[in-house]
């Protein structure tokens, strides 16, 4: 099982998240749609060769960006991986997969 880890701004928060479910993302047990969110402050600056979303060239940007987690099964990664990239405004969106371990006791 992994943990898909991802930062998008308000205007595209519920799109990305329905489109990593519809890829295989957010399952736990009898439930669907599985995330945490919370709002924070992203940093960036586009160089040149950019196309910015959100911004201009050569200027330091914060904006409040919305960090999403959501558990993936190992075999839908490159899907949701997908799916996110297809779904998200940035032209390189910030996100990672954590390996996660099932320990029962």
């Amino acid at each position: 099982m992994l943990k898909l880890i991802y930062y998008v701004p308000e205007s595209h928060l519920e799109s990305t998240k329905l489109a990593v479910f519809e890829a295989g993302a957010g399952g736990i047990g009898n439930y669907e749609h599985c995330a945490w969110q919370v709002l924070g402050t992203g940093q960036f600056k586009p160089v040149k060769g950019a196309n910015p979303f959100i911004g201009e060239l050569d200027i330091l940007e914060q904006i409040p960006e919305w960090r999403v987690e959501t558990i993936v099964p190992e075999d839908k990664a490159s899907d949701v991986a997908r799916a996110l990239k297809a779904s998200h405004p940035y032209e390189e969106p910030a996100f990672e997969f954590i390996q996660m371990v099932d320990v029962f006791y």
